[in-house]
C-alpha cells in the first residue's frame, strides 16, 4: 500500500512521518528523513503510533443521551438547543471549549462560527492550560504573538538555556538536536527546574530553583548583566521601549535566597550567560503554568531583548508548545482572549473580521477563558457548550468542579473519536470524530512551521471531521458562509484572512498560499511563516518597537499549617494526556505502570511514608491515592505527580483533582505546578493484582490501576474489607486455585483449552510475585498450574528488569549486564551491543545515569 506522508499526532514539535498502511487498520511507522522538524527521527510515542490506530474504544456513531442516532437527526438537535439558548438568554449563554488536537481548519471554522457569527468570544481551548501565558507575554513585548526563534536556533547556539522543561522526555526530538549541538560545538546547556529530571542531570549546570522563583532569578540576571556592561545598548535604543521606572524596578534582593540554591551556583549562570551571547532560552510548562506565568516569559524575554539576543542564529526566547496543534488554534483565534488571525478586539479589528466573514455580527471583546467557562457554567450563565477533542473533566484544574459545572449546564455536546471518557459521561449529544491517520487539514509546530496531516485510512463507521460537523450545524442555525466542500478550502480562506488589510502590520501572513490549489494543497510541503527571523523588518508594534514589561516576584506561599508540601504535575516520557491514544500501546505503558508521587527519601521518611507503598495526596480541592516512589532528584517537601490517570484507568492517579484554579492575571493560565499540599501514608489491609487478556470490569476496592501489556491488560489493586469478591474479576474457564480466606490469601489462573486466561493474585500480609513473567504468559500455554501459581517459573529466567528502552524492549538489568561483561564506557557503546538509545533517543538520560558510579537508579 502507499506510503503517506503526516505529522505526528503528538507533541508541539510536530515531526514528519511516514505511515504505510498494511491492513485496514494497521499501518508501519517510520520518521519522514525530510520534515524540518525531525529530519527521519521520531521519539518513543510517535515510533508507535502504529499500536494506536486500531477501533477498541472508538467513537463509531452519533448518540443521543444513550441510544444511536443519525447524523441529520443530532446535528438538528445540536443547532436547535444552542439557537433556543441564544434566542432566549443571548449569546454570550454558549460556549465552545476546543483543542490542540484539532486541526488549523477545525480550529478556523469553530471560531468564525462562534464569534463572527453567534456573536461571543466564549470559545476558549485546552490550550489555554498549556501556553497561554507565553502568548499573552507575546503580545506584550512584540506586539504579536509571534515566536522568534527556530529549530535551527538550537544548532548555532553557544548556551542553551532550559527553564520548566524537561525535554529529554517532553519534547525528545529537540533533545537531541540539543545532544547533537553539545557534541559538534561544545554547546553548554543549563537546566533550570525544581526537579534533577533526567534532562536536568545530563546539564553542565542545573539550577533546582524554588517553585515560582523564576522571576526573581531572570529580574536578577538582568540587573547583573546591566551591572557588568553586558546590555546591549545600540539595540536597546533602535529596537526597543524601555518604559519610565524599569531599571530601578529590578531586584537588590538576595537571589540566591529567594531561589533557594547556592549563591556560586547563581554565579555561574550569570557568567555563563555573560560569556556566551549566542544563548538560546527555552521554556515551556514550568514557566507558563503559573499563578505568575506572564511575567516568567517576559522577564526570560526582557533579558533576551535587553542584551540584544534575538533575532540572530542561535539566540531568541523560544517557547515550545506542548500539543501538536497548539500553535494552529492561536493563529486562528482559537483563545477567547484572540479574535482572528492574531488580531485583537479593538473597533477596527472587529470590524475588519466582520467585513471579511460578511457576518451578521461579531464579538464584542473578549471572551470567557477556560476557568471562567466553566465556572459560568457551573453558575448557571453558560447554559450550552460544545466541547471538542479534549476531557476537560480530566484536565482543568479542581475537575471535581469542572465535572460539577457540565452536570449543571443543560445541554452538552462532546465530539471525540473516543467512546468513554470522563468528559462524555456528561454530554447529551456524541458526535463522533475522526481520529489521527484519518484527518486531512493542517498543524502548525513551536517554531512556526505548518505542515499537513493526511489520512491513510478510510473514516470509520459514521465519524466525520469536526470542521464538517461545525460548518453543518453553522448551516442549521440559518448563517451563510459554511459551505466548504473540504478542508482545503477552509485553509485557503484562513490563509486569505491572514492577508486582508494586513499591510505588514502583522507577522502572521501566508496569502501566498490563497491560490493553492486542491492538488498542490495535497501535496504541500511544510512551510515556515514569518522565516527565520520574524521580526527583522521590526516588531509588531506602532513604532516597530518591542517593549521591556516590568515584571513582579510573586511567592506563593501558603499559611496554612494543613498542607506544608508543595505538589508539582506533569508528564512522563511514554504517555500523552489522558491516555486515550497511548494506553492503547502495550510498549508504551510499561515505562510506568501506575501513577508514581514522587518524593524525597529525607521526606518518605519525616512522614513515615513507605517507598513502594500507597499514599494519599491531599490539599484544599481534594484528595487521591499514588503509589509512593522514593526520589532523590526531588526537592525536600515537594511532591511531584504525573497528570495521564482517569476514571477509566484508575481508582487513584487522579492529579487533575488536587490544583487550584488559582491563574495568571494576564494569561488566566491556571498554575498547575505549585500547589499547597500533603500527604499520608495509605495502608490498605490487602494488596493484589490481576491480569486478564479480556477488558477488566472496574473493581469495587479503593486502590486500582489499568494498564495495557502484551496479552491483555494489568491491573494493581489495594483495598480493606473482604476479599472474597474479588475472585468475581475472573472470567469463566478452567481454573486452578489456592486460595486461605482466613490469612487472606488468593492466587487464582483461569485457563481455556491450555492456554491462560486471566491470573488473580491477592495477599493480606504475603509479598506479591513479580509481574513480568505472568504477564508473558498471558495468552500462551506452557506453564504448570504450579508455576502459575507460584507466579514464577521452575526454572527461573533471567530478569531484565524494568523497560529502559521502550524502542527496542530493553529491561535495566540487560543493560547493567551488558555494561559490567563488556565493558562498555558511553551510551554509544550501549548502544552499539544492544540497541538502546539508537532510536527516539528518550532513554539516552536513563542510560547516561547507569554509567555514574553509585547513582540510584531504582526509579530513575
Amino acid at each position: 500500500m502507499t506510503a503517506v506522508r503526516t505529522t505526528c499526532a503528538y507533541c508541539g514539535v510536530g515531526c514528519g512521518v511516514i505511515a504505510t498502511p498494511t491492513g485496514n487498520r494497521t499501518a508501519t511507522i517510520a520518521g519522514d528523513p525530510d520534515h524540518p522538524a525531525n529530519f527521519g527521527k521520531l521519539c518513543s510515542k510517535g515510533t508507535h503510533l502504529g499500536e494506536t490506530i486500531g477501533l477498541e474504544g472508538r467513537l463509531l456513531y452519533p448518540m443521543i443521551g444513550s441510544e444511536r442516532a443519525g447524523w441529520h437527526e443530532a446535528l438538528d438537535l445540536v443547532a436547535s438547543r444552542f439557537a433556543a439558548t441564544i434566542a432566549e438568554y443571548g449569546p454570550e449563554s454558549v460556549a465552545f471549549y476546543a483543542s490542540g488536537q484539532m486541526l488549523t481548519e477545525d480550529y478556523y471554522v469553530a471560531n468564525k462560527l462562534m464569534k463572527g457569527f453567534i456573536g461571543t468570544a466564549n470559545i476558549d481551548t485546552n490550550s489555554r492550560l498549556c501556553m497561554a501565558s507565553a502568548v499573552a507575554a507575546h503580545v506584550r513585548a512584540f506586539g504579536e504573538d509571534v515566536v522568534p526563534c527556530s529549530y535551527n536556533d538550537l544548532d548555532a547556539a553557544d548556551l542553551i538555556v532550559l527553564v520548566g522543561s524537561n525535554t529529554a522526555w517532553c519534547h525528545p526530538i529537540v533533545w537531541q538536536r540539543i545532544e547533537a549541538a553539545r557534541v559538534a560545538r561544545g554547546t553548554k546547556l543549563v537546566v533550570i527546574d525544581p526537579r534533577r529530571t533526567e534532562t536536568a542531570a545530563g546539564a553542565d549546570l542545573h539550577l533546582a530553583i524554588a517553585p515560582d522563583s523564576d522571576v526573581a532569578l531572570f529580574a536578577g540576571l538582568l540587573s547583573e548583566m546591566r551591572s557588568i556592561w553586558r546590555l546591549d545598548g545600540r539595540y536597546l535604543a533602535d529596537h526597543v521601549t524601555v518604559p519610565e521606572g524599569f531599571w530601578k524596578g529590578l531586584p537588590a534582593t538576595d537571589v540566591a535566597r529567594i531561589c533557594d540554591i547556592e549563591t556560586t551556583d547563581l554565579q555561574t549562570f550569570y557568567d555563563l550567560f555573560a560569556d556566551h551571547p549566542r544563548t538560546v532560552t527555552l521554556f515551556s510548562q514550568g514557566v507558563n503554568q503559573s499563578i505568575s506565568g506572564t511575567d516568567k516569559a517576559n522577564a526570560i524575554i526582557n533579558l533576551h531583548l535587553a542584551t540584544g539576543r534575538i533575532g540572530k542564529p542561535g539566540a531568541g526566547p523560544f517557547s515550545i508548545t506542548g500539543q501538536p496543534n497548539a500553535m494552529g488554534g492561536r493563529e486562528v483565534g482559537g483563545l477567547a482572549s484572540m479574535l482572528a488571525v492574531h488580531m485583537g478586539f479593538s473597533d477596527a479589528e472587529r470590524d475588519r473580521a466582520q467585513r471579511f466573514w460578511q457576518s451578521p455580527t461579531i464579538c464584542t471583546g473578549p471572551g470567557l477563558k477556560a476557568v471562567d467557562m466553566f465556572d459560568a457554567m457551573a453558575r448557571g450563565r453558560i447554559k450550552a457548550v460544545w466541547i471538542m477533542a479534549t476531557n476537560p473533566a480530566v484536565s482543568m484544574p479542581d475537575a471535581r468542579m469542572a465535572r460539577v459545572a457540565l452536570a449543571n449546564c443543560p445541554f452538552v455536546v462532546v465530539s471525540d473519536c473516543v467512546a468513554e471518557t470522563d468528559t462524555g459521561r456528561y454530554a447529551q449529544v456524541k458526535l463522533p470524530a475522526l481520529a489521527w491517520g484519518e484527518k486531512e487539514g493542517t498543524v502548525t509546530n513551536s517554531e512556526r512551521c505548518i505542515s499537513r496531516q493526511r489520512g491513510f485510512m478510510a473514516p470509520p463507521g459514521d465519524a466525520r471531521a469536526d470542521w464538517w460537523a461545525i460548518a453543518e450545524v453553522a448551516k442549521r442555525m440559518g448563517f451563510t458562509g459554511f459551505d466548504y466542500p473540504d478542508a482545503a478550502s477552509i485553509f485557503r480562506e484562513f490563509a486569505a484572512q491572514t492577508g486582508f488589510e494586513n499591510d505588514g502590520a502583522r507577522v502572521l501572513d501566508i496569502s501566498g498560499k490563497v491560490a493553492i490549489g486542491d492538488a498542490e494543497y495535497a501535496s504541500m510541503a511544510p512551510f515556515q511563516w514569518g522565516g527565520t527571523s520574524p521580526f527583522a523588518n521590526g516588531y509588531a508594534t506602532p513604532d516597530g518597537k518591542a517593549r521591556l514589561v516590568s515584571v513582579d516576584h510573586v511567592s506563593r506561599v501558603d499559611g496554612s499549617r494543613a498542607f506544608p508540601l508543595r505538589l508539582n504535575t506533569g508528564r512522563y516520557r511514554d504517555q500523552w494526556h489522558s491516555m486515550t491514544r497511548t494506553g492503547l500501546s502495550p510498549k508504551l505503558s510499561q515505562h510506568r505502570r501506575e501513577p508514581l508521587v514522587e518524593i524525597h527519601p529525607e521526606t518518605i521518611q519525616r512522614l513515615r511514608l513507605s517507598d513502594g507503598g500507597l499514599a494519599r495526596v491531599e490539599t484544599a480541592q481534594g484528595s487521591s491515592i499514588f503509589r509512593v516512589a522514593g526520589m532523590v532528584e526531588q526537592r525536600r517537601r515537594e511532591l511531584f505527580i504525573p497528570i495521564h490517570w482517569t476514571d477509566q484507568t484508575s481508582a487513584g492517579g487522579r492529579a487533575g483533582l488536587l490544583p487550584g484554579q488559582d491563574r495568571d492575571p494576564v494569561s488566566g493560565q491556571p498554575g498547575f505546578k505549585n500547589t499547597p499540599a500533603t500527604v499520608s501514608a495509605y495502608k490498605p489491609s490487602w494488596n493484589g493484582f490481576l491480569l486478564t487478556r479480556d477488558h477488566p470490569a472496574r473493581p469495587d476496592c479503593t486502590y486500582w490501576t489499568r494498564i495495557r501489556t502484551a496479552g491483555g491488560w494489568l491491573m494493581e489493586l489495594a483495598g480493606d474489607g473482604d476479599i472474597t469478591a474479588l475472585s468475581g474479576l475472573l472470567p469463566e474457564g478452567e481454573r486452578v486455585e489456592m486460595a486461605d480466606t482466613k490469612r487472606g490469601v488468593i492466587r487464582s489462573a483461569v485457563m481455556k483449552d491450555g492456554v491462560l486466561q486471566a491470573a488473580l493474585f491477592v495477599s493480606r500480609s504475603a509479598e506479591l510475585p513479580p509481574r513480568d513473567w505472568l504477564v508473558a504468559q498471558l495468552g500462551k500455554a506452557g506453564a504448570a498450574p504450579f508455576e502459575l501459581l507460584a507466579g514464577r517459573p521452575a526454572t527461573p529466567a533471567p530478569d531484565r528488569g524494568r523497560i529502559i528502552c521502550v524502542c527496542f524492549d530493553v529491561g535495566l538489568n540487560v543493560i547493567l549486564s551488558a555494561i559490567a561483561e563488556q565493558k562498555l564506557v558511553s551510551i554509544e557503546a550501549i548502544g552499539a551491543a544492544l540497541g538502546a538509545g539508537t532510536n527516539c533517543g528518550s532513554c539516552r538520560p536513563a542510560i547516561a545515569a547507569l554509567l555514574e558510579p553509585g547513582k540510584d537508579i531504582h526509579h530513575g
